[in-house]
């Protein structure tokens, strides 16, 4: 069975046997294969919680600093423009940081415990603040712990789930993520803003609760040399009654020359190369600023809570889809659906003059206006874009640089490939304004051109990953076979 499945191209359509379409209702297909899930939800939702503090605490910037720039902002907590583009900003270097954190983590105290670690009283801090060095410390901090998360729990999940719900429970980190936003979002319209701070330890609290009655990966356990309790916990996971047989895993020990064969360096480089375009389509300075941007501007405030609920929807959609469609058919989508929406935009924002702004101090004043022009009207042009985001290039990247990793580095590399994304969200942050000082289209034209290098690496790099087990995926990159678009198309990777 292994021979023939290494015969078979990841990029071709799975067997007629294997097929999914026929498949009713997810209870039903779960009932077929006798797999008993109640607890391996139990132990993704108490996994994913870190993951709504994830989503909660990157936005946090956006009621926020409209009260804290305002005229009836606490004098030492007053933030001019400078000082709200840090706070808004140092969270993606803690995210970075926890990134190089995981690791060390990941591998040293298992991917459970490094997402209990990310529980820190960060938010404590914030809420309590006397002076604006605290604020700066508590959004660090909670960046700190989004990148452990964000390393720690698509691995964790991944290597919990059965490959035949892999997809669906791969997409439930970005679902409570992008919910953990919206929260945010909507509390932000009526909670003031320190009891918005408390309230996001909550989350975090239960998380570590749950997770100190959940087991470890079985992966985990099997490069311990634990295989009684990897077996124990597999049937924890899926049943007593089932055959672990079938998921039987193979562990071997990574050394530093290993990194140079395909195994090892080609899944490595497509994850780093998905989280470093995954963040240049510009979804996370957008989502910092978003309410400072409409508070500035024409744009009713709820609509930010509008934006989070599309992007909710979005990701639920691709939740659905994802063990069905597969995973390379809807990036197609979304990026297809982003490259339409940016071009869109390039065009009407260079067509269109930038208005003098009322408040040269206003933050950002100019990428208001180009992500909203002053009108809520304006804003349905940005819709698209969000939409394409969060329903491919969002969950998925997340759930692909869970699956093709290698398991020998997989702690390490995800580590890494966080560290990547946020240090370019960083970078694009920072870089926002000073593209639009060269005019409102330049950003817009720059998400456009990244649109078409997400397709076409989505169509050269990316394996598609659906319906195999992680063991299937591995050996995929072991068997040394190019990448292909096809089953019969070469790879423009075949000479590496």
């Amino acid at each position: 069975d292994m021979a023939k499945d290494e015969e078979t191209p990841l990029l071709s359509k799975r067997p007629d046997t294997m097929n999914l379409n026929a498949v009713n209702s997810l209870a039903a297909f779960l009932i077929d294969f006798q797999i008993r899930n109640s607890r391996l939800f139990l132990a993704v939702f108490s996994a994913v919680l870190g993951n709504f503090s994830f989503g909660y605490s990157m936005v946090y910037p956006s009621p926020v600093l409209p009260v804290l720039q305002g005229p009836d902002a606490d004098p030492r907590l007053k933030m001019d423009t400078p000082e709200a583009a840090l706070f808004g900003s140092i969270y993606t270097l803690g995210a970075a940081a926890g990134g190089l954190g995981a690791m060390l983590f990941n591998d040293v105290l298992g991917r459970k415990m490094s997402i209990m670690l990310s529980a820190v009283p960060s938010y404590m801090l914030m809420g309590g603040a006397s002076n604006r060095s605290m604020l700066y410390v508590g959004r660090f901090l909670t960046g700190l712990a989004g990148g452990m998360t964000s390393a720690s729990i698509p691995v964790y999940i991944s290597e919990i789930s059965h490959k035949r719900v892999r997809g669906a429970l791969g997409s439930c980190p970005q679902i409570t993520s992008v919910a953990g936003a919206l929260t945010l979002y909507a509390l932000g319209l009526w909670v003031p803003w320190r009891w918005l701070a408390i309230a996001g330890g909550v989350p975090a609290l239960l998380m570590v609760t749950l997770l100190c009655c959940m087991p470890s990966s079985p992966r985990r356990l099997l490069s311990l040399g634990r295989e009684e309790k990897a077996e124990q916990a597999l049937r924890w996971l899926r049943g007593p009654d089932y055959d672990v047989n079938p998921e039987s895993i193979e562990y071997q020990e990574m050394t530093f020359s290993q990194l140079a064969t395909p195994v090892y360096y080609k899944p490595i480089l497509i994850s780093v190369g998905m989280r470093f375009l995954q963040q240049m389509t510009g979804i996370t300075p957008i989502l910092i600023y978003l309410q400072t941007i409409f508070a500035k501007s024409k744009v009713s405030l709820y609509d930010a809570a509008l934006v989070g609920a599309v992007r909710l929807v979005s990701v639920l959609v691709a939740a659905c889809l994802m063990d069905k469609a597969g995973r390379k058919a809807l990036l197609y989508t979304s990026s297809m659906l982003m490259f339409l929406s940016s071009l869109t935009l390039t065009i009407t924002s260079h067509t269109t003059p930038c208005p003098n702004p009322p408040n040269s101090t206003a933050l950002f004043y100019n990428s208001q206006n180009a992500l909203v022009s002053g009108t809520t009207g304006d804003l349905i042009k940005n819709i698209p874009c969000l939409l394409g985001e969060a329903m491919g290039w969002g969950p998925i990247t997340w759930l692909l640089m869970s699956e093709v990793l290698p398991l020998a580095a997989r702690g390490v590399a995800s580590g890494l490939c966080v560290t990547v994304s946020w240090l370019t969200a960083f970078a694009l942050t920072h870089a926002f304004t000073h593209l639009l000082d060269l005019g409102l289209y330049v950003p817009y034209l720059l998400f456009t051109v990244v649109c078409v290098l997400c397709l076409l690496f989505n169509a050269v790099c990316i394996p598609e990953t659906r319906g195999r087990s992680l063991e299937e995926i591995e050996n995929y990159f072991r068997t040394g076979r190019s990448f292909t678009i096809g089953s019969r198309s070469t790879s423009l990777l075949e000479s590496t």
